[in-house]
């Protein structure tokens, strides 16, 4: 396995990365061309534009060149992570050996990674009845099944009465959370935990013999749709991704996957470019412009 080879063998193949084109590594993280500059991108960390090697966010007011840098600053992740995604992605770009790939998923998988260390908002039980409140009475999810995901440990309210959805990794190793605002005049806002790592696990409920997964933009989209049609597994991708890191996980192992992202231009070009990159996945699309939204009709 070249991580734990020399720090040369590791450069090597960065270097044979790094000649992705961006315009190929924005497509892949779900990005799509500004409507009348197609020098500009919408990307998930807001308006990027780019320049040959060189990319600027002029929404975070940052740029950098390459893509190794251009895939770091897009999915947060560390330097060897970020160059085991594009191996992966781009395999046939000077690699001979799928092995070496896979070889680097495997290392992946085992270790938390990224540089960045976790760190969850604090939690805090006496925020809790808000929090519930607010998931049963605006979200109109079941109070049970509300309470089950504070019993499983994947749910809690943090000091400013946030509800907090924990993503698990392997051996339900927590590798990130999505952080949703309660506050009846910021209920839209939401953040994702500093340092939280998409690529390593994902917010997920499932009926026990499930067969079929089901990839929704949030938490509280995947509990609507577990909700209404429970003999699932609803996983949240934490935002619109149309090439979650972990879909081979699910793939490997069988199972039908279906693409239940929002009904708009987001949800349908995010979908389309996963049907391009998974033919095998199929297109969900709810009724009304979400899962919670159809939820809501549905029960409240």
């Amino acid at each position: 396995m070249w991580v734990s080879g020399p720090y040369q063998e590791i450069k090597s193949r960065a270097d044979i990365v790094r000649l992705v084109a961006l315009e190929e590594v924005l497509r892949r993280t779900g990005s799509f061309w500004h409507r009348y500059d197609k020098a500009k991108w919408h990307t998930p960390r807001g308006e990027l534009s780019i320049s040959g090697e060189k990319f600027f966010n002029w929404t975070a007011g940052v740029g950098g060149g390459g893509a190794i840098d251009l895939v770091i600053h897009l999915m947060d992740y560390d330097f060897k992570s970020a160059v085991s995604w594009l191996s992966w992605n781009f395999s046939n770009i000077g690699t001979s050996n799928h092995q070496d790939v896979m070889g680097v998923m495997g290392v992946m998988g085992r270790r938390e990674g990224g540089s960045k260390t976790l760190k969850l908002p604090p939690e805090e039980e006496r925020r809790l009845p808000q929090v519930i409140q607010y998931l049963t009475l605006q979200r109109c999810l079941p109070e049970a099944v509300v309470r089950y995901l504070v019993r499983r440990g994947v749910l809690y309210a943090d000091d400013k009465s946030n509800a907090v959805f924990l993503m698990l990794g392997k051996k339900r190793r927590v590798v990130g959370a999505e952080i949703r605002g309660t506050n009846d005049r910021l209920r839209k806002w939401h953040a994702m935990a500093a340092g939280s790592k998409k690529h390593l696990g994902c917010f997920y409920i499932r009926a026990r013999e499930a067969n079929t997964v089901v990839l929704c933009e949030s938490a509280i989209d995947a509990i609507s749709y577990f909700v209404l049609h429970q003999n699932c597994m609803a996983v949240s991708t934490s935002g619109a991704n149309p090439n979650p890191h972990w879909i081979n996980h699910f793939m490997d192992r069988g199972f039908e996957i279906f693409c239940a992202f929002d009904s708009d231009e987001t949800g349908e070009r995010t979908a389309n470019r996963m049907s391009e990159l998974y033919p095998a996945v199929k297109r969900l699309r709810p009724e009304k412009h979400d899962w919670n939204e159809v939820l809501k009709s549905k029960t409240c």
